[in-house]
């Protein structure tokens, strides 16, 4: 971002489609830059507190599948309880929904982490408490953990108030639990610890929602007019696309780079450099004894490189990936699969705002290495029997 002036270039962008709106008397696209400001100006200070909730409890963000389990978990009981108070419910539908989550919880438990679940909540809890203004906070709740387990600013007052929620909550003990699904009582869920945690954010979130929607709503009408009055400005000139949420393709080469002076990146790298990096009992870089044994007798069949005499397992091209192309195909100029895109670059992690057509490359899977794994690795020969493999 700073290398490429990115915020300096979009500056001058924006400059300019005002000077350009003012000489040709566009005024719906003249005071844009001030329309968007007003716009931020009015969310700004609710923002922290929308990520401290997205990403720090609910994982509802955008790609934040991340929130504690057990908050989350939690949060699914809202359709549970609103089941519970609502007269004329459907008994055979909580019954399902009982069974589902009852068949999900158990994965919880296999899952869960509680020391750190429980390290992580008091501290989210504590800095939702300090770094958000009051009027944003689930004020009741704080009230609560106060006079029950101590000083607000205080590390252990949140860390206590944690364990009894994991401590008394009844999607943790079994025999709570059973006792709660064959004998389902709102206000029995009301009272469990897990869940009122969950409801005070959630409802205080609530109370912030519209105003956000506002903003995202107003957004979106800038970001159209923003787009509009550029496009006349460059009118005839080659933009690039904005293709969100639709099928694209990209076109380049094969290509090494050079990104700093005396540094250069082939285009390839090869299954000698899955050995160098092997580590025995490492997560991230075990690897099964029959891959090893292979690769280190170089037992490649007909995939290995001529003229490397390796097997190829990935490259590099000049296309533009982003995020939701991974597992894209890759064809050469006459429409054959070479391989499968996956990754970016270091020196492209900017390039969403600001493509950079000599650093940026695409990590491509190279299919030769996919068939090898097929093949030879994983012994599915039926399934290289079905397909029409050129050389």
């Amino acid at each position: 971002m700073r290398k490429y002036d990115v915020y300096g270039t979009k500056q001058k962008q924006e400059a300019a489609l005002s000077a350009w709106a003012k000489q040709n008397n566009k005024a719906e696209y003249a005071g844009l830059s001030n329309d968007f400001s007003h716009a931020y100006d009015a969310w700004m200070p609710f923002e922290k507190g929308r990520v401290y909730y997205e990403e720090g409890l609910a994982g509802s963000g955008p790609r934040y599948a991340s929130g504690p389990l057990l908050y989350r978990f939690a949060g699914r009981l809202e359709r549970i309880e609103r089941m519970l108070v609502r007269t004329g419910e459907s008994q055979a539908s909580l019954r399902r929904d009982l069974e589902a989550l009852t068949k999900d919880r158990t994965t919880l438990l296999t899952t869960l982490n509680r020391l750190s679940e429980q390290a992580m909540m008091a501290q989210v809890l504590k800095a939702y408490y300090t770094d958000i203004p009051a009027d944003q906070q689930p004020t009741q709740l704080y009230a609560n953990i106060k006079r029950s387990f101590g000083d607000l600013k205080d590390d252990a007052t949140y860390k206590a108030y944690i364990g009894s929620v994991f401590a008394n909550t009844m999607i943790l003990d079994d025999a709570k639990w059973n006792a709660f699904v064959a004998n389902p009582d709102g206000s029995v869920l009301q009272n469990d610890p897990a869940y009122a945690l969950n409801k005070a954010f959630r409802e205080n979130w609530m109370r912030v929602k519209p105003q956000y929607d506002m903003f995202n709503t107003r957004l979106a009408e800038l970001s159209h007019l923003y787009l509009k009055g550029s496009l006349e400005m460059n009118k005839g000139k080659a933009l690039y696309p904005d293709a969100n949420s639709s099928m694209r393709t990209s076109y380049g080469k094969v290509a090494s780079y050079r990104p700093r002076d005396g540094v250069r990146y082939d285009y390839v790298t090869t299954a000698s450099g899955i050995l160098d990096k092997y580590k025995p009992g490492d997560p991230e870089f075990d690897l099964p004894a029959s891959q090893v044994e292979m690769l280190r007798k170089k037992d490649f069949g007909p995939y290995s490189d001529a003229q490397r005499g390796d097997l190829v397992v990935c490259y590099i091209t000049t296309d533009d990936i982003t995020g939701g192309n991974s597992g894209s195909p890759v064809l050469n100029a006459n429409g054959e699969l070479i391989g499968l895109a996956f990754d970016g670059n270091y020196e492209a992690l900017s390039h969403k705002i600001n493509f950079d057509k000599d650093m940026c490359r695409t990590i491509c899977v190279d299919i030769r290495y996919v068939l090898w794994c097929v093949d030879k690795l994983g012994g599915a020969q039926n399934i290289i029997k079905e397909l029409k493999i050129v050389k």
